[in-house]
């Protein structure tokens, strides 16, 4: 299915990209991963991109001009992502969106801080992405992982869970999420009876699994991030037959899960921010489908909701104007994007450049091998 997406993608590229768009096209550049350890969710997110500019152009473009995809791989390596984003400047994108990971979009800003070009994160998840470098041109509107445990404690609030075990493997990301779980376990309230780490490279997952079970915790939530330990972890769990609640995080949420993990998912609850009964979902699947042949997930939206952004704040200001556009971007308020919650929005707060509702995540439920229907919404 992967090589089916891959040459998919790589058509679509070669059409919108192909010299017969006009010499005045709005130009949209692109970072993304086509080898890397990102391309997991890079090219999902990157497809979500192409079928957004196809959907614009189908409406006439933007300002009475077609739209322009350029694209750019940074391999996940950071001064690669630079070097991108340097290519993308020079070859005139009017507004730049960067799509692997936290440290190659940090690396890209070396360049967007000094072009002024607007530079947009619309799927990274980091709180201090946005802090780490002053650049009034960077916005970031993936949802925040403090967030994400926000949502997932609050879950954990309304299902009246006291006792929790949790599990992460040694990965730095995945240490970070579950150093910041302890910490809300501890704020509202919730003992930690046991914590397990699955070491990277480890083939089975079954002594940190045995003294979970004997820990018999109401829940056992996971910080995991790589993929083969989360799959060591499920397989454990169904072969011992256990039914207490286990609570994912939003790694649980790539949807590759629902080929590699077949038979190990059902009843599984993770965060997410994909409700498939908004409104805007529906459209979305709808057209993607029919228009590129397959039917996305959640990791399509970022790509789409960020181009989309990116091209309303061109239009709100009227031109590619660099410091209009960035005014126009940061007064983004009340926008109905394709991901976040039925009621939730994209917007940037005065003098903050970090855009996901805070209320719009959800916890949803593995039905069989799919993601399925949403359980809760938001943080309260």
């Amino acid at each position: 299915m992967r090589q089916v997406f891959g040459a998919a993608l790589a058509a679509a590229l070669v059409s919108l990209t192909a010299p017969v768009l006009a010499q005045d096209a709005v130009k949209i550049g692109i970072i993304v991963d086509r080898i890397g350890f990102a391309k997991a969710w890079s090219e999902p997110i990157s497809q979500g991109a192409v079928y957004a500019v196809k959907e614009l152009n189908a409406r006439g473009g933007v300002l009475g001009r077609k739209v322009e995809l350029l694209v750019e791989d940074d391999q996940s390596k950071p001064d690669l992502s630079a070097t991108a984003a340097r290519k993308l400047s020079e070859a005139g994108a009017d507004f730049i969106l960067s799509l692997t990971h936290t440290v190659a979009a940090l690396q890209a800003q070396t360049v967007t801080i000094e072009t002024k070009t607007p530079h947009l994160a619309p799927s990274l998840t980091v709180d201090t992405l946005t802090t780490q470098v002053n650049n009034p041109n960077f916005w970031q509107t993936g949802p925040l992982a403090s967030t994400q445990i926000a949502t997932l404690l609050s879950y954990a609030r309304h299902k009246n869970y006291k006792r929790v075990a949790l599990l992460s493997d040694n990965s730095a990301i995945s240490q970070a999420t579950a150093k910041a779980f302890k910490a809300e376990f501890d704020k509202n309230g919730l003992q930690i009876v046991t914590e397990e780490t699955l070491p990277a490279g480890s083939t089975s997952a079954e002594a940190q699994m045995q003294k979970v079970r004997s820990a018999k915790p109401d829940a056992i939530f996971l910080a995991t991030l790589l993929t083969p330990e989360n799959l060591l972890i499920l397989k454990s769990y169904r072969q011992h037959g256990m039914t207490t609640p286990l609570v994912g995080n939003y790694n649980l949420a790539v949807p590759v899960y629902m080929t590699v993990g077949k038979g190990l998912l059902d009843g599984i609850t993770f965060v997410d921010a994909w409700d498939p009964a908004k409104p805007q979902v529906k459209t979305f699947v709808a057209g993607f489908t029919r228009e590129m042949g397959y039917e996305p997930h959640n990791m399509m939206g970022y790509g789409y909701d960020g181009v989309m952004l990116a091209v309303d704040a061109i239009r709100r200001a009227g031109s590619t104007d660099k410091e209009k556009v960035r005014q126009a971007m940061q007064s983004t308020k009340g926008y109905k994007g394709v991901l976040g919650s039925i009621d939730s929005s994209y917007g940037f707060p005065e003098g903050k450049r970090i855009g996901f509702d805070p209320e719009g995540m959800v916890v949803r439920m593995y039905e069989g091998d799919r993601q399925g229907r949403v359980l809760h919404t938001g943080t309260k």
